[in-house]
């Protein structure tokens, strides 16, 4: 795919979508931190409907903290893995306590030190806290990126740095949104919308549902 396409594709996903961000309810940096790491291998909206009733009663990491690890669980235990959440989010603000003043790192070799904190969790905090543009590759992106040829990779941190390479300067803040979104309603894992997708003409997907 060479980088006319990639504009337009980007420039049509931004028509659509000018102002896209995550469906994770956060008002934050912290509380965006504690969503994502909670996020793992569950659905936002099943995070959101622990963290809006979590948020309200701890949403610093003193608050959270003095919950303790049982204390959490009361609010997170409808989201999958959540005693090992519980554990790695309480960790997590132990950390930012003592090593950050309770304030949430912007550097990636700072978040990634923390508990329940990878290279994903990671860029989404860069990406969408603090504006850096960094790119996020779920499963949805993955897909997105390999099926329509905006950025093949065999792994998820190759598609992660042809993406950073790849997406014009101009889209790449928002691009990891885009995507998220597009892969989750249009281009679907089993059953692609094709017929209904703003980008289908510039797609190259070869087995297209006609």
């Amino acid at each position: 795919m060479n980088k006319e396409k990639r504009t337009q594709i980007f420039t049509r996903l931004r028509d659509q979508n000018p102002n896209p961000t995550t469906e994770l309810n956060y008002s934050s940096s912290f509380e965006l931190l504690i969503a994502v790491i909670l996020s793992a291998q569950a659905t936002d909206v099943g995070v959101n409907k622990a963290t809006d009733k979590l948020f309200p009663v701890a949403n610093t990491p003193r608050a959270i903290f003095d919950l303790g690890v049982e204390g959490l669980k009361e609010y997170i235990k409808t989201i999958g893995l959540f005693n090992a959440k519980a554990e790695n989010v309480i960790k997590t603000c132990k950390m930012l306590l003592e090593e950050h003043n309770g304030e949430v790192p912007d550097t990636r070799e700072a978040l990634e030190a923390l508990p329940g904190v990878g290279r994903k969790t990671a860029n989404v905090v860069l990406n969408t806290a603090f504006k850096q543009p960094a790119m996020a590759v779920d499963t949805h992106i993955f897909r997105v990126s390999n099926r329509t040829g905006i950025a093949p990779g065999k792994n998820v941190l190759e598609v992660e740095k042809r993406l950073v390479r790849l997406i014009p300067k101009e889209f790449l803040l928002d691009a990891h949104h885009w995507l998220i979104l597009h892969g989750r309603y249009v281009c679907k894992a089993r059953k692609p919308q094709c017929g209904s997708c703003i980008i289908e003409d510039l797609c190259e997907f070869s087995s297209k549902e006609k």
